[in-house]
């Protein structure tokens, strides 16, 4: 379904028209009807033979009326602008043109009422206006038709060409995510509060859990109909009525919005503005305006960092002082407080596709990408992708996968979400030529760790860490024991470095549970003045050639053989006491109780009160 909407000056006939046309009389007030006067938005079903069929909404021509007209405009794919033969165009209608160039219409026709009126003579007339009036707008060499609603004629030719206009519109985005500005909101008895508008985008569904807002509330959709007509699922483009239980009739109305939970309010929205030719010179840095977002009316701030000089596209900022759920790519309307004139409009700032080439891939890969991009190393998880994106859930999950699969994303973990791989690669790239030339100058280095590369490439540690997990499980980079090396990278000390070591720990090599203080190594340290001796302590801790418990060291084969006495008695007698232990070992309880905690908290034995077990069986 799309969406026609009337537009022009006030008493020009579009009531008339959209009745002629679909039967329904869209002045849904009694006031309107005996002023003949559309006072407010009106709405109509139109469906043709062949099942195509439009939602019509048909505005007030009235000046008075413009922010109701406003409301209903955004929803418009094709537009009827309705010009009176006998009267041609008049201010509304030049204001209703101006402001539709900024909003959604695709499609126009330019429909010449009340052709009854005036003569053939008169009727060339009234084309040949129509035609000048529309020329370098969006409406140019749009198809002129003339009609009479009272007597019928020229109707059909009008339904042929609306037939032809609406088969030729794209459907909406309807794997977007559901964005329904409201524009009606009242109460059925048995039925509770019921909520309309145009589904912009997406889909919705009985059942479904949805945000409304502002405020910010969670409500359950319970039943949907379009035009009478019971729905168990709408997509994008249809005229819709919600049903929404627990919500009273007072806390909704025009200016609401039902949208996908993924949304959050904003009160702060980049946008790329485009300033009426007549308007600019009104434009200053930061103004007060009425921004028309959806079906809302919102004062707001219009900022910019450099004012504009012409009608060119130019990039600010809107701050609402009621903050409303947007959409990527949403158009609005721009007003000045006082007088209501238009300044402008434009659209809320989205993905930028430029630069993917994607050939028949679908379009939602492109912007997908674009959000990944948009978000660097930093990545999105997947709710935050599909609001970026402006995408359903589901469908941005299936794109990520694909996207993972063709080696174009990465998924990250902790907390989970994606990468854009051209970022993670080179950021892989930095990293690895960063480690190769630490490994060629201290070849005795254990590595580098995450905090260190942090420094030097100016890249959050948590950052880095969750960017190289991915390769670190395909093997394109080491990672162990907090050390980043390239892969098959082996430390290998110097050979003063190595002496340094076995004449430090020879006095123990004959105690199995005699350590070295940690003290004694840090001054021997000191005391050598031998390059890289701090780096290469760590790096053998690191490989565990020494372990360090407490404030002694070991080397890794005296923990080594203490662990194998242990648990070859443990296997024997069941349990162990600390004295046991301390004999075991051959060495003092200063020395013991460290090392029963070092391989308690190694998961090799288990504290019972005052003994230990084995925590579990020793693999052989």
């Amino acid at each position: 379904m799309h969406v026609l909407g009337t537009a022009g000056h006030v008493d020009h006939g579009k009531s008339a028209l959209v009745r002629a046309l679909t039967g329904t009389d869209p002045d849904r007030w009694i006031e309107e009807r005996l002023r003949g006067m559309t006072l407010d938005l009106g709405f109509a079903h139109l469906r043709f033979e062949d099942g195509t069929e439009a939602g019509v909404v048909d505005v007030p021509g009235h000046e008075r009326f413009l922010h109701n007209m406003l409301a209903g405009a955004a929803g418009m794919e094709l537009l009827l602008l309705v010009i009176a033969a006998n009267d041609g165009p008049r201010p509304q209608t030049a204001e209703h043109l101006a402001i539709l160039q900024y909003l959604n219409v695709r499609r126009t026709i330019v429909v010449l009422t009340k052709a009854d009126l005036v003569d053939a003579e008169e009727l060339a007339f009234a084309r040949e206006i129509a035609a000048e009036f529309v020329a370098g707008t969006f409406a140019q060499g749009a198809p002129c038709l003339a009609v009479s609603s009272l007597t019928g004629a020229g109707l059909q030719e009008l339904r042929g060409a609306i037939h032809e206009a609406l088969v030729a519109l794209d459907p909406r985005a309807p794997d977007a995510l559901a964005y329904l500005p409201i524009d009606r909101s009242f109460s059925l008895p048995g039925h509770g509060t019921i909520v309309t508008g145009t589904l912009m985008q997406g889909r919705i569904a009985a059942g479904d859990e949805l945000l409304l807002g502002p405020p910010a509330r969670s409500v359950r959709v319970r039943g949907l109909q379009v035009f009478g007509a019971k729905r168990e699922r709408v997509e994008a483009g249809a005229r819709v009525a919600v049903n929404l239980p627990g919500v009273e009739v007072a806390e909704v109305g025009r200016g609401d919005v039902l949208a996908s939970p993924q949304f959050e309010l904003r009160s702060s929205v980049e946008i790329t503005f485009r300033a009426l030719d007549i308007s600019v010179g009104l434009l200053k840095r930061s103004m007060p305006v009425r921004a028309y977002v959806g079906s809302a009316e919102i004062l707001a701030t219009l900022a910019f960092e450099r004012v504009p000089e012409d009608s060119t596209p130019t990039p600010a900022r809107l701050h609402l002082r009621t903050p409303t759920i947007v959409v990527p790519g949403a158009a609005f309307i721009v007003r000045r407080l006082s007088p209501k004139t238009l300044l402008g409009g434009g659209t809320v700032a989205g993905v930028d596709v430029d630069g993917l080439a994607l050939g028949d891939e679908p379009p939602e890969f492109g912007a997908i990408l674009a959000a990944l991009r948009g978000a660097g190393l930093a990545g999105l998880e997947l709710a935050s992708a599909a609001t970026t994106a402006n995408l359903a859930v589901e469908r941005t999950e299936q794109a990520l996968v694909s996207l993972v699969e063709d080696g174009r994303a990465y998924r990250l973990q902790r907390p989970a979400g994606f990468v854009e791989a051209d970022a993670a690669n080179e950021l892989l790239t930095l990293v690895l030529e960063r480690l190769k030339t630490g490994e060629t100058e201290s070849p005795y280095l254990a590595g580098t760790t995450g905090l260190a590369l942090s420094r030097a490439l100016e890249v959050d540690e948590s950052v880095i860490a969750r960017v190289l997990a991915p390769f670190a499980d395909d093997g394109k980079i080491a990672y162990r024991s907090g050390y980043y090396t390239t892969p098959g990278f082996v430390p290998s000390l110097r050979p003063e470095q190595t002496a340094f070591f076995e004449r430090l720990f020879a006095a123990v090599a004959s105690e199995p549970g005699a350590p070295v203080a940690l003290d004694t190594v840090h001054n021997a340290i000191r005391e050598a003045r031998i390059p890289g001796l701090p780096a290469a302590l760590e790096t053998l801790l690191a490989s565990r050639a020494l372990v360090r418990v407490g404030d002694a060291v070991y080397r890794g084969e005296q923990v080594a053989h203490v662990r194998g006495l242990l648990e070859a008695a443990l296997r024997r007698d069941g349990q162990i006491t600390m004295a046991a232990f301390r004999d075991l070992a051959g060495t003092s309880r200063k020395y013991a109780v460290p090392l029963l905690e070092w391989f308690d908290a190694a998961g090799v034995t288990l504290r019972t009160g005052d003994v230990r077990v084995l925590r579990r069986p020793s693999v052989t």
